[in-house]
């Protein structure tokens, strides 16, 4: 396995691959959802790259760029494991050096969920996954479920800017008791982590909901509000149903797919996670023709 931190290293590296190539986009903290995506890279492609970048330009002033988990060498040593060709491994002024002043940015899928509480979050991701898909130039990208907007807005900017490539949407990862798997996962105490299946339990309620025939955005979301109220740890921040391709919001009983999302505080850490509707759509192939464009 190539591990690389320059991007004079990566464009060499890169013009000696032959064959369909697959990338995976971290920012290390590796955990199974991550390692899922890299084991579905290993299968479709001949190489896989992998990169690691705690991306700051996706971080608010007082969000946890600083204390964010880092542990490089495990990072490496799993994805080794796992058979990964390249590892690119970028620095903050490798990526944004003196002078850096272009940023992409996408306007309506941006707006609501993540884009109204965190802003110029995704100004950040899209900026970076941009310079990321230019040095790796992959055939697949892989990213999961758990973050969906992330996966709408750069599947977006990948339709716009006519990125030569695929975005494969992968199923989230979860705990024994439902928790998405995260990198933020760490912050939480024991009670709190065994109050956060709390999540899971809420989707599963709102998805049988839906299997029973209710369609009414407010009451899915009433449903899943009612579970997490159970819990008084889970400080709720929105729960919303909106349009798995375009991300507006969903107010009137509608029979196409729906996107379920939450987002909830459980003491440190922002927990999100989210479900199609009906649950049967939330595998690869699913998530694939439904979330985005």
């Amino acid at each position: 396995m190539q591990v690389i931190d320059s991007i004079e290293g990566l464009r060499k590296a890169r013009k000696a691959i032959t064959g369909r190539v697959g990338v995976v986009p971290t920012m290390g903290a590796l955990h199974e959802g991550h390692l899922t995506l890299a084991r579905q890279a290993r299968a479709d492609n001949d190489t896989v790259i992998a990169t690691i970048f705690v991306n700051p330009t996706q971080f608010a002033p007082n969000e946890d760029f600083n204390a964010y988990p880092r542990d490089l060498a495990r990072d490496l040593a799993m994805l080794e494991t796992l058979g990964v060709d390249v590892v690119f491994t970028p620095t903050p002024a490798l990526m944004y050096p003196p002078n850096f002043q272009t940023f992409v940015k996408v306007d309506q899928v941006t707006q609501g969920l993540e884009g109204d509480l965190r802003p110029n979050h995704f100004r950040g991701v899209a900026t970076v996954v941009s310079k990321l898909f230019n040095l790796t130039q992959p055939d697949v990208a892989y990213f999961g479920q758990k973050d969906a907007q992330q996966v709408v807005v750069i599947r977006r900017m990948v339709a716009d800017l006519n990125f030569p490539l695929e975005v494969a949407v992968i199923p989230t990862v979860r705990e024994a008791d439902g928790l998405a798997m995260s990198s933020r996962n760490v912050y939480l105490t024991p009670e709190q982590r065994a109050a956060a299946g709390v999540i899971y339990r809420a989707l599963v309620a709102a998805a049988q909901a839906y299997d029973e025939g209710e369609r009414t955005p407010a009451n899915l979301r009433a449903v899943a509000r009612n579970v997490l109220k159970t819990e008084a740890q889970a400080e709720i921040e929105y729960v919303a149903v909106n349009d798995p391709s375009t991300l507006i919001g969903v107010h009137e009983p509608a029979e196409q797919p729906l996107l379920l999302s939450m987002a909830v505080q459980i003491g440190r850490p922002r927990l999100l996670d989210n479900c199609l509707l009906p649950w049967s759509l939330n595998n690869r192939d699913g998530l694939t023709a439904t979330l985005g464009v």
